[in-house]
């Protein structure tokens, strides 16, 4: 299935164009007719595909893919369509996270900032990890998981599952724009600042802080975007 994930993301094959059949993909891939029809079934519940009954699978449009699946955002920060799709996350994430972190604010019990306050220290925590492997995982692992103790902060549920569902590629997209040479100066006193401003109890200055924070990583983007197009 992940080759065919990839050659849709990547362009090779275009909207409306015809998967090969069953038949065709068992003796392609060398597997069962069974395993074929899953795998067709599979980029159909990814919105990649429309699996005709009795007629063909046919290639859907980007609007319909599920930009949320880990096998679509793999094969999309991959392509030449990354810094866009980059761009569509980072404005999810203000759409979100900025608005959250004032209801953060406003909404924060004691045990709310105390699991703020650990997720914080679980991201100081993790610059002292060695590999850098191992430290680069912990990091994104622990940087998710302050974002989302603040949307669960604001004991919106709704939210709160909204925000689950988006984590995984949040995580993912976070790779091209790691900069841990700036986590000490940068990242940590962003998110140091948000912390501050929800235990205040201190809504604008909790969407402030959020703002810098996403503003920061928009410049993250626009220098990986520039890095890339000198490389093109």
């Amino acid at each position: 299935m992940a080759e065919f994930v990839g050659e849709i993301v990547g362009g090779q094959l275009a909207p409306g164009e015809a998967l090969p059949s069953e038949v065709a993909v068992a003796e392609r891939f060398g597997i069962s007719r069974g395993v074929a029809r899953e795998c067709l079934r599979a980029l159909e519940e990814r919105g990649l595909a429309t699996v005709r009954h009795g007629s063909s699978t046919i290639v859907n449009p980007r609007e319909a893919w599920d930009l949320f699946d880990a096998e679509v955002i793999a094969a999309s920060l991959a392509g030449a369509g990354a810094e866009h799709l980059l761009g569509e996350y980072l404005e999810c994430r203000r759409i979100i996270e900025i608005e959250a972190a004032g209801l953060a604010a406003e909404r924060a019990s004691e045990d709310g900032v105390a699991t703020l306050d650990a997720r914080f220290a679980a991201m100081e925590d993790a610059l002292s990890r060695r590999p850098a492997r191992v430290q680069e995982e912990a990091y994104h692992q622990a940087d998710v998981a302050f974002h989302t103790a603040l949307v669960e902060t604001t004991g919106n549920l709704a939210l709160l599952a909204l925000v689950r569902r988006v984590d995984d590629a949040l995580l993912a997209a976070r790779y091209p724009l790691a900069r841990p040479a700036y986590r000490r100066t940068r990242a940590l006193p962003e998110h140091q600042a948000i912390l501050d401003a929800v235990r205040a109890g201190d809504p604008d200055a909790a969407r402030a802080a959020m703002r810098a924070h996403l503003d920061t990583v928009e410049g993250y983007l626009r220098e990986h975007a520039r890095k890339v197009a000198r490389g093109a």
